[in-house]
């Protein structure tokens, strides 16, 4: 029996992602399914580029507005929605179309999730208050040390996945490197794959200085005032490490002045759509698309089958 079909549009930040998604929409049975470990959060609307009011009537995306800024959400609870999502719009004679640019949740849906050893309260702890005494790049020599194929993939800095990493070690004395080899439960789709990006780099930070420049005109400072102002949040959660409101926050608090969080907003999304594309550039079976190609919606016509 042929597997149900869906349609994966992947590309870096500010790559211009949603705007191909509506047209799919429209000339396809699509239904989004965001991809998004930003969206899913309540009250980030400006931050992290929501779909408008419009956009949202025109093509309802499923998995965003699902969590409050306080709340974590891991990979295997996006795996587990994104699935039961997927199910319903595929027996509904709908494709599952899935955007963004979280690719460790892309990674999950099309090879599985590793099974890791449960997060332990007292570890996690201990090891933020070595970050706090000792800095990170201290933690990431930690993971050279015990796990190398870890620290070579981890960015040095990564802090959510340098913990984790050390974390999972300290649990169960084997390397999460290890743990992730024993991978299993893959969508049961076929997925056809498409990655968005410009062909000049250049254009992409002019892109993305443009966008974050949009974002603090729109109000970013603003939203996130209002999220300081809950008192419940603080800058160590995964909410709050999104680019844009982490040199934000510190602006906020008089640690930066205005011109340094606006060059420090707009350097961490050029890093973050660098590590992007360094997962996309190893992406097997992946359908490239130029940003200004006045053919992508035919090109993805081309090769998705129904």
């Amino acid at each position: 029996m042929s597997l149900p079909v869906s349609i994966s549009l992947m590309g870096p930040t500010a790559s211009g992602k949603t705007d191909l998604a509506m047209k799919l929409v429209e000339a396809l049975p699509c239904d989004i399914v965001s991809v998004d470990s930003a969206l899913i959060y309540k009250g980030m609307d400006i931050g992290t580029a929501k779909p408008d009011a419009e956009e949202l009537r025109r093509a309802p995306h499923r998995l965003i507005d699902i969590l409050d800024p306080a709340e974590s959400y891991s990979v295997a609870d996006f795996q587990r929605d994104a699935l039961q999502h997927m199910q319903e719009i595929s027996q509904a004679g709908r494709i599952p179309l899935l955007v963004g640019g979280t690719m460790m949740y892309f990674k999950a849906l099309v090879e599985g999730l590793s099974t890791l050893p449960k997060s332990d309260p007292d570890i996690r702890r201990q090891l933020d208050a070595e970050w706090k005494a000792n800095g990170l790049q201290a933690l990431h020599q930690q993971l050279a040390d015990v796990d190398p194929q870890a620290a070579q993939r981890i960015h040095q800095n990564d802090p959510q996945r340098i913990l984790r990493a050390l974390e999972v070690y300290r649990v169960s004395g084997k390397p999460i490197s290890e743990w992730q080899q024993q991978n299993s439960g893959a969508a049961p789709y076929t997925f056809h794959q498409f990655a968005l990006a410009p062909q000049d780099r250049a254009v992409l930070h002019e892109r993305i200085a443009l966008r974050f420049d949009q974002m603090l005109e729109n109000g970013l400072i603003e939203e996130v005032q209002r999220l300081r102002a809950r008192g419940d949040l603080h800058l160590d959660l995964p909410s709050m490490r999104s680019v844009g409101y982490r040199q934000v926050w510190q602006y906020l608090d008089g640690e930066l002045d205005y011109a340094e969080m606006r060059e420090r907003g707009i350097i961490a999304t050029r890093q973050l759509a660098k590590r992007q594309l360094t997962w996309l550039r190893g992406w097997p079976s992946l359908n490239w698309i130029d940003t200004f190609d006045v053919d992508q919606l035919t090109k993805v016509q081309a090769v998705v089958t129904l």
